[in-house]
């Protein structure tokens, strides 16, 4: 899906679009999102914002290879609304990233091509209002390390870019991190060198 290994795309802010046809109004709200947890999370809040639209349809692609996705109609007629959403988020090359389109029902029936007309229509607006931003593929790491070398570990990963995820600080320290992909090997033989320190990878990327 994505043309260099070391990086992705995804959005940079939650946005929203709505389009019109015959009564029905689909809202399109586009979210980043790095976890299908976290996507689980935006979907129960928009349908508690939403709880009266006819329709909660959407799509998500997750991961920095983007292989993690999902697709749903909530009820339209099969292939008539996730497969559209979904394909204008590929078509922009995004990965962790979702969008929600509500629907209220106007009274009027769109038929099949009506349906895949509103529903990438709505997708396509709202991935049009939020910046596209390319970030760097993580490695997700585990680190060990007496508290006396903390200095030198925040050293190697502030000169490396690397994310701290989670961190307990006692006699012995330990850190969830993630270290960009192109930058890894460099990274790994200077925590390598942190006398004491233990690192263990944890998944291919984030």
């Amino acid at each position: 899906m994505q043309l260099d290994p070391n990086y992705y795309q995804t959005i940079e802010q939650h946005a929203s679009a709505a389009f019109s046809d015959r009564g029905s109004k689909f809202i399109a709200l586009a979210y980043p999102v790095d976890s299908i947890e976290q996507f689980k999370a935006v979907l129960n809040d928009v349908k508690k914002e939403h709880p009266k639209a006819s329709h909660h349809c959407f799509a998500y692609r997750i991961g920095a290879e983007g292989m993690t996705y999902r697709v749903t109609d909530a009820g339209e007629p099969a292939g008539t609304a996730g497969r559209p959403i979904l394909g204008q988020i590929d078509s922009k090359g995004l990965t962790n990233t979702c969008v929600i389109v509500v629907r209220y029902f106007g009274g009027t029936l769109l038929g099949v091509p009506g349906l895949i007309n509103a529903y990438k229509s709505a997708a396509s607006m709202a991935l049009q209002l939020t910046p596209l931003i390319r970030k760097p593929v993580e490695i997700a790491y585990e680190i060990q390390f007496d508290y006396t070398v903390t200095n030198d570990v925040l050293k190697a990963l502030k000169r490396f870019s690397c994310n701290i995820f989670r961190q307990e600080m006692q006699l012995f320290c330990l850190y969830d991190i993630g270290i960009p992909k192109i930058h890894e090997n460099e990274c790994h033989r200077m925590l390598e060198d942190i006398q004491g320190l233990v690192l263990k990878k944890k998944s291919d990327s984030l």
